[in-house]
């Protein structure tokens, strides 16, 4: 059987992911960041009857080592380990280039070397900066607006060269704004709802007149999986969202409707990005992605967000799931 490598596995994205692919029959073999506490990060937290389905391996993106490692007995893998904070990435742009630039290159350069199958690297919407047109393709023109939107236009363009150099068999998938249960609080609707949840009445956001496409996790998740399944989609790059776009503010108003709660929201200073880094808008192009993969998304338009965050309410309104938050206190 085809074993599929995962990295980032322990991560939000990573770990429903990692779910999927179980309960699809895959082999997988999980890569997570390496601690001395042997924690496996979100995957800690998913079902017993699944934690028994895959192997964990930890280890570090930006040892090349242990990459190799990792990949040995593995056909294919689905590259997600990144750091992915846009604030954190002000103050630490070397390490965003140590992880998601050099941690890239060991994923292709290693699967260059072993012949690996497939390799799907994950981008980010972030890569587009503000749109020039929407909704947005694939040949929307590429700005870094942050250093972590920069490092991430890197990878992308050092694993497509591997594909026109080496033949390696390189595809970009593209998400825009995934969400659902086990996001970071650093992420807007998990901020909202977590206040919410813990009594706040006085949420505190950064810009609210920005647009963005959400994604519930399990479409991004199935849409990962679709990129990997694909022979048409090498040297391509795809986007994964929805096409309907919302701003934070009114997201804001839909959280609080969905929780049955009247609530004001204020902007704070630390939580807004510098003016020339705000991604003003976000609105994905997926036509691409139906016509290439056959992908389909299970929630859509406003409908479809108001079903993907009832769900991420409910899974934040466990006590037990927000224990692992730091309700109230700014997250980079």
């Amino acid at each position: 059987m085809s074993r599929i490598l995962v990295t980032g596995a322990d991560g939000f994205i990573g770990s429903h992911l990692v779910e999927e692919l179980v309960r699809q029959g895959r082999s997988v073999r999980a890569f997570v960041l390496y601690n001395s506490f042997d924690h496996w990060g979100w995957l800690d937290s998913i079902p017993a009857t699944v934690k028994e389905s895959f192997e964990v391996v930890a280890g570090d993106v930006r040892d090349r080592n242990c990459i190799d490692q990792a990949l040995s007995g593995c056909t294919s893998v689905l590259h997600l380990a990144a750091l992915i904070g846009i604030p954190y990435s002000y103050r630490a742009a070397e390490s965003y280039v140590d992880v998601n630039v050099h941690g890239t290159l060991n994923i292709v350069e290693a699967a260059r070397v072993k012949g690996i199958e497939k390799v799907v690297v994950t981008s980010t919407s972030e890569v587009y900066g503000t749109a020039q047109f929407v909704p947005i393709t694939e040949e929307h023109p590429l700005v870094g607006q942050s250093p972590y939107a920069a490092t991430k236009i890197a990878a992308d363009q050092l694993a497509l060269s591997y594909q026109k150099s080496f033949g390696v068999p390189v595809a970009i998938a593209r998400p825009f704004n995934t969400y659902g249960p086990r996001q970071s609080a650093r992420a807007v609707i998990p901020t909202i709802i977590s206040q919410v949840a813990n009594g706040e009445r006085k949420i505190k956001l950064g810009a609210l007149h920005p647009t963005r496409d959400f994604t519930f996790v399990t479409d991004t998740a199935r849409g990962l999986i679709a990129v990997h399944d694909s022979a048409k989609s090498v040297g391509e790059v795809i986007n994964l969202g929805t096409g309907f776009e919302i701003s934070v503010g009114d997201l804001a108003k839909l959280i609080a409707e969905t929780m049955g709660a009247k609530v004001e929201f204020e902007s704070e200073s630390e939580r807004v990005r510098p003016a020339a880094s705000e991604v003003e808008r976000l609105c994905a192009a997926v036509g691409k992605a139906e016509k290439l993969l056959g992908w389909k998304l299970q929630l859509q338009g406003l409908d479809g967000l108001r079903q993907g965050l009832a769900t991420t309410v409910k899974w934040f309104a466990d006590p037990k799931n927000r224990e692992r938050y730091r309700i109230g206190r700014y997250t980079v």
